[in-house]
């Protein structure tokens, strides 16, 4: 029994020239035209501003030991899940691993993960008392919180958008 049809490609065009179209995409392990795109971008400007606003927590002197360390933590484990995804999209995992839905994966956690850092943005920014490293780490704890709200609308685009109308043709 036959597997069914299969597309052979050659380089020749059909004139029988060398083909002058693009060159092909790119096999390897690496995607580098992720690695170029705005979520892409995006996700790195999420992580440097959560270890930036990681790092201005942690070197401050708190008042409130327990406002601080959940900041940390949300921080902390935001990074992670970014850095995850973000090595599954550049490294094409996803391709691998296909019994999880990526993007809906990946709208999850950014929804559970921003409700958790603005939350955690408020209780230091509450807390802070007018010392200049927790405010500047509830600051950018703040501005993180702005970047995974893009990464939200973008996913959600991506995921619930793209699957309601591949549903509807």
């Amino acid at each position: 029994m036959s597997p069914g049809p299969r597309v052979i490609r050659t380089d020749v065009s059909s004139s029988g020239g060398a083909s002058t179209s693009a060159p092909p995409p790119d096999s390897g392990r690496l995607d580098r035209a992720y690695a170029r795109s705005c979520a892409a971008v995006l996700k790195g400007a999420q992580m440097v501003l959560l270890l930036i606003a990681f790092i201005c927590i942690k070197n401050s002197v708190w008042t409130d030991h327990i406002a601080y360390s959940y900041f940390e933590i949300i921080t902390m484990c935001d990074f992670v899940m970014i850095l995850v995804f973000y090595i599954v999209y550049l490294f094409r995992v996803y391709r691998m691993l296909t019994c999880i839905n990526w993007p809906l994966t990946e709208f999850l956690h950014y929804l559970i993960g921003t409700i958790l850092l603005l939350i955690a943005s408020f209780v230091a920014a509450a807390k802070s008392y007018n010392s200049g490293g927790l405010v500047a780490g509830a600051t950018f704890g703040f501005l993180a919180t702005f970047l995974c709200i893009l990464s939200i609308w973008l996913s959600y685009k991506v995921s619930c958008v793209t699957q309601s109308t591949d549903a509807a043709v």
